[in-house]
């Protein structure tokens, strides 16, 4: 048989997730917050992109920008390249930025609005974020650990050892290092540096500088002078006490059920986080990307949040001068690349909203009932019943339904709270969202009020299955324990208690 070579066409259709494509991708699975940042980078990368701010302006600058334009278009060309220095806004004064030339920020005298034109300099303080922050501002706990430090007397090996021991403290109050570890790194004694420690734990607030729960309780309990054998027999058997076992305690503490009740309430007088009453970090509040209002008829409309999402545009302006000016060919492909990206980026964050747009409003079409009448009418849904109503694939919708809020009438809440497994029901009727049915479930559990009328896992599912809900009772045992609810048992003893 001969062999040979020779040349074949073969055409054929794949699919290729080009750069931008990838872009698209990122974006869409980003929260509000992440693509602040990244539309940040991506701004200070491409110089051909700008904020599109016209809408926060007042009605009058916008129509004197416009004019200035207009009049700088009509300038003619004399022949000399243009003026590449993209710095030159950054290194213009206020009164120049706020007027448009040099000569007339002379002149503006009081008529700057220096608010504004302070968005790159330091005369505003309107424009601070922070400003009211640093007026009331709340001392923190190393703050307050470390203001107690200075006055303790520590000097030497003993003050550099405190110092690394504070910075130790969580916001807690708790000490999160090992000693012999940090006594090895540091060279010293552990002798000395438990020496050290024990110090530290008489600072304020009491409690500080534990290394557990137990610790905790025990220096608060050694400032009240109430830290006998019984009180430490009962921080020994804490576990106990969690599970609520009564007799065992009593056991283990040698008093009678009158002295143990009095040890719990003191116990719980205590403060198991002695940090916590000093300032901290502000926590970043949730900013809905979609809401939903209703309107006339009953009929839902959803919105996007327009805070949420970042307008940019294309500086066309200032990309036909560049262009003009580039001379080689390095400078042409930067350019042509900075102009491809820029109208991608634009493009991909239009679709990205439309897409979070169509999402959403199916989804609110599929709950209706559930922002009507409230979670027990919450219907069983996932991503494919959304994902084939919309004609885009799962994959898009558990992106864009990953970290993105929606505000309705009954709350706020994260897009996957929308998405339940379905539970059947009984005779065949309509299945039941896992969501409702554990609020069924906390429902009959709150309802309880003596220790009669209690109800074991077992006695929920005959309730629930009197109620159309076919479920087992493994499954009311893990809803029950996922929502930290205790067992009938111990029900019935804190109920017991409480009489």
């Amino acid at each position: 048989m001969a062999l040979g070579a020779r040349l074949e066409l073969r055409q054929g259709q794949g699919l290729v997730i080009t750069p931008q494509l990838q872009q698209a991708i990122k974006l869409l699975q980003l929260s509000n917050l992440e693509l602040e940042a990244y539309v940040e980078g991506e701004l200070e990368r491409n110089p051909l992109l700008q904020r599109d701010e016209r809408d926060s302006e007042p009605e009058g600058e916008v129509e004197a920008r416009a004019s200035e334009d207009y009049a700088a278009d009509q300038i003619p060309d004399s022949g000399a390249a243009p003026d590449m220095d993209i710095s030159r806004d950054a290194e213009a004064s206020p009164g120049e930025r706020a007027t448009g030339d040099a000569e007339g920020a002379q002149d503006a005298g009081g008529s700057i609005d220096w608010s504004r034109a302070g968005s790159g300099g330091s005369q505003s303080f309107e424009d601070a974020d922070d400003f009211e922050q640093r007026l009331s501002h709340e001392k923190t706990l190393h703050e307050h650990l470390h203001d107690q430090l200075m006055v303790a007397g520590f000097s030497g090996i003993e003050l550099a050892a405190a110092s690394v021991l504070v910075d130790a403290v969580d916001e807690g109050g708790y000490l999160r290092l090992d000693l012999v570890e940090t006594a090895e790194r540091l060279g010293c004694d552990e002798t000395f540096l438990h020496d050290t420690l024990r110090m530290l734990q008489r600072f304020e607030p009491v409690g500080v500088f534990a290394r557990d729960v137990r610790e905790c309780l025990m220096l608060q309990l050694q400032d009240r002078d109430r830290c006998d054998p019984a009180m430490v027999a009962l921080l020994d058997n804490l576990e106990l006490l969690a599970r609520r076992d009564m007799p065992a305690l009593r056991k283990a503490c040698g008093v009678d059920d009158e002295d143990l009740k009095e040890m719990i309430a003191e116990l719980r007088a205590l403060t198991p986080r002695p940090g916590a009453a000093f300032g901290s970090e502000p926590a970043t509040p949730v900013v809905p990307d979609v809401s939903v209002r209703e309107g006339l008829g009953g009929m839902w409309h959803v919105e996007l949040n327009s805070d949420t999402l970042p307008r940019l545009l294309v500086d066309q302006r200032y990309h036909a001068r560049v262009s003009a000016a580039a001379r080689t060919d390095q400078e042409k492909v930067f350019v042509a690349d900075c102009v491809a990206s820029a109208n991608w980026l634009v493009k991909s964050l239009d679709q990205r909203a439309k897409t979070i747009l169509k999402v959403a409003s199916e989804i609110v079409r599929q709950q209706d009932g559930f922002l009507a009448f409230g979670v027990e009418h919450l219907r069983p849904l996932n991503l494919k019943t959304v994902a084939d109503a919309i004609g885009m694939h799962e994959s898009t919708v558990s992106r864009v339904t990953t970290n993105k809020y929606i505000a309705t009438p009954r709350g706020l809440f994260e897009l996957k709270f929308f998405f339940t497994s379905a539970i059947q029901a009984t005779e065949g009727g309509e299945a039941h969202s896992a969501e409702s049915v554990r609020h069924k479930i906390r429902q009959l559990i709150d309802a309880e009020r003596t220790e009669a009328e209690v109800h074991s896992d077992d006695r929920i599912v005959e309730i629930l299955k009197e109620t159309g809900v076919d479920i087992a009772r493994r499954t009311v045992a893990k809803y029950r324990e996922a929502m930290r609810i205790p067992s009938s048992v111990e029900r019935r003893r804190m109920l017991k208690e409480a009489v």
